[in-house]
């Protein structure tokens, strides 16, 4: 699984102009399942997401977690990560897990994440979404559960 982490000041997603998932201070998280996953990469994912200290402390220090900072997470599912660029000029998404089985993960990913007490607002799996956000630092993340 991998996970591309956005800390944000606010970001939401609007599917046919309609605004299906948002949050203000917090993380924008960008998710792929990949052959292979389950539930175990899910977890594990969301539990270094909850825990990563990405957010300021009083000294300026990045030593704070999104629940620290009292954030949310907006999950979106975002199968391009898996794209395999090393052969010509089209990404290759074949790493990408079957929808079957990738919206369950994303699923899974974000009901974990609630389980540990944070708000989480969600994309629509497989919709054409239109997804807008404030970086905040910026700071940008890659978390992959191969790592």
């Amino acid at each position: 699984m991998r996970v591309l982490l956005q800390r944000v000041s606010e970001a939401a997603v609007r599917v046919d102009g309609e605004i299906v998932g948002e949050i203000g201070h917090g993380l924008l998280a960008l998710v792929c399942a990949v052959d292979g996953d389950g539930e175990a990469e899910a977890e594990k994912l969301a539990a270094k997401t909850a825990k990563l200290r990405i957010f300021e402390d009083e000294a300026g220090k990045m030593n704070r977690s999104v629940a620290d900072v009292g954030g949310g997470v907006l999950v979106v599912s975002q199968f391009t990560l898996a794209a395999d660029t090393r052969k010509g000029n089209r990404p290759s998404f074949i790493a990408a897990a079957a929808p079957e089985i990738a919206n369950p993960l994303v699923e899974h990913f974000g009901r974990t994440l609630e389980a540990v007490g944070l708000p989480v607002a969600k994309g629509r799996f497989a919709a054409d979404m239109k997804v807008s956000l404030i970086n905040d630092g910026p700071i940008t993340i890659w978390l992959d559960s191969a790592a």
